[in-house]
């Protein structure tokens, strides 16, 4: 891969700054066209609302998007019923210039855990898509059952998203947490694919706008967003592949890197549903979501501020990466200091369950090839930062907690199993469950396992699932089990692949790790 073009980053970034600092002018707009193009999106459930979110795009794939250079106007109403006969909320907000005319409505005075309907309105034009969100309930309220998808990696190039139809059809969903990679940022592939990037790799502010475009005038991932709320959070393909804090895998100068990441964290937060509390440069990613006393979820970043990764250089061989052996050291971190300490106060709770909601790899896990001797150990997840992952599991050890269930993605593969208390010995006593969920498209159809992979469990004892097809999983949680299915697409390069159930788990809160039902 070339390295940035530096002038055009630093046009990028000057871009930026003179958007934020912009008056705002406010006027009515006509469309000639259909301004909700990338349809309608809600996120974070608290128990009295939910963030509702639409970008006003009427020509996504150009500069501007179709748009004017000045805000417009936006109304918004939120009802208890399809039809909006009993609208409950309703109030203007702004489709602003500086962020592509998208709009981030955060709702309250709602009533929890029941759904409702939202759309957004503007003038001289059809209303948008209706959207559906159900609210959360209190912490310490009672609530007997919570249902969750957890899904991402979607490469527009290798497969359709079909997946994401069958998640808008899915009975009683609370929400959904989508673990990263919502877009890719690479140019089209050479090689044959079901689908091609619009333009080359994204550097600049309006590349990212663009790349989001493409993804989002997707009508199952329109469908999925309309159905449910998302629970939003990043990985690596949202700005570059295998970043890391303030490094990418180029090489390029941490300064020149930042004008990269600033472009894309901003359109990241033009195209996703979150509150400004997770607005880049205002707040941070991290959070925390309770559903009444049955489960609190923390959500995590382990990307912006994690150390750089060790073995990775430009440059580097696969066989080179793969023989390289990380030597750790303990001021490494994968959160930072300042998150791990914020996620070990917040495992201190009463909730029957803790879902640590995050990105890569936690359990020990040797991914070597069959008939090699020699273990490969993953530098992108976990495995390369053991000390700090040590951290938190004893964390998890020292509050006597059995109820940790990790969610996480970024293998284009489905892996269920447990953390081990020791990393020595993998097979060993448990102190958390981890699932894994596969990609939405990444990787292409796929099958049970990839080639050379069918004895990986052999070195594995902790795992309990290994699979190579697309899809995702999804949580069913009551305050006696966790129950776990994981469901699959029977194909992913062409439209209509459908879904199956290929395994389901259990995990009981009093005893951790998996069990197969």
């Amino acid at each position: 891969m070339t390295q940035f073009d530096r002038r055009n980053l630093v046009k990028a970034g000057l871009s930026l700054a003179l958007l934020g600092s912009a008056p705002r002018l406010l006027a009515q707009t006509t469309f000639t066209r259909d301004p909700f193009t990338l349809g309608v999106a809600s996120g974070d459930p608290w128990p009295d609302g939910f963030v509702i979110w639409t970008r006003l795009a009427p020509e996504p794939q150009t500069p501007d998007g179709g748009m004017p250079p000045h805000d417009v106007p936006v109304r918004w109403e939120v009802a208890e019923d399809p039809g909006f006969r009993k609208i409950v909320r309703s109030g203007p907000a702004v489709a602003e210039a500086a962020l592509a005319h998208s709009v981030h409505v955060e709702i309250d005075g709602l009533r929890p855990h029941r759904p409702y309907w939202y759309r957004f309105l503007v003038a001289g034009t059809d209303a948008s898509p209706v959207g559906t969100a159900r609210t959360a309930l209190a912490a310490g309220a009672s609530l007997d059952r919570l249902r969750l998808a957890m899904l991402g990696c979607q490469d527009f190039e290798t497969g359709f998203f079909t997946a994401y139809a069958h998640v808008a059809r899915e009975p009683d969903l609370d929400a959904v947490f989508h673990y990263g990679d919502y877009i890719y940022e690479m140019a089209p592939r050479a090689e044959p694919s079901p689908r091609k990037h619009l333009g080359a790799e994204t550097y600049t502010l309006d590349q990212y706008r663009r790349r989001y475009a493409q993804y989002k005038a997707d009508p199952d991932l329109q469908a999925a967003h309309a159905a449910v709320a998302f629970i939003m959070s990043f990985d690596d393909h949202e700005i570059d592949d295998n970043w890391a804090g303030e490094f990418d895998k180029d090489g390029n100068r941490p300064d020149i890197f930042a004008l990269r990441k600033a472009a894309a964290m901003q359109a990241w937060y033009e195209h996703v549903p979150v509150r400004r509390a997770q607005r880049p440069g205002a707040g941070v990613a991290y959070r925390r979501l309770d559903y009444g006393n049955l489960a609190r979820m923390h959500v995590l970043d382990t990307r912006s501020y994690r150390s750089d990764q060790l073995c990775e250089r430009p440059g580097i061989g696969r066989a080179d990466l793969d023989a390289c052996i990380p030597v750790d050291r303990p001021e490494r971190t994968m959160m930072g200091a300042a998150q791990e300490t914020w996620l070990d106060r917040g495992l201190a709770n009463d909730a029957r369950w803790n879902f640590i909601a995050q990105q890569v790899l936690f359990m020990p896990y040797d991914a070597r090839k069959d008939g090699s001797t020699a273990p490969i150990i993953g530098k992108d997840n976990w495995n390369g930062y053991p000390q700090s992952r040590q951290r938190l599991v004893d964390g998890i050890a020292r509050r006597g907690l059995t109820n940790v269930v990790i969610g996480s993605g970024d293998l284009h593969q489905n892996v269920v199993g447990s953390v081990p208390r020791n990393a020595d010995d993998v097979g060993g006593p448990a102190i958390a469950t981890e699932f894994l969920a596969t990609s939405i498209s990444s990787g292409g159809t796929g099958g049970a396992h990839y080639s050379g992979e069918s004895r990986t469990l052999d070195n594995n004892p902790n795992v309990k699932l290994l699979n190579n097809q697309r899809g995702y999983q999804l949580f069913t949680v009551t305050p006696d089990r966790w129950l776990a299915e994981v469901k699959v697409m029977d194909q992913v390069d062409r439209p209509g692949g459908k879904i199956a159930t290929i395994a389901k788990f259990v995990v009981d809160p009093k005893q951790s790790g998996p069990q197969r039902t």
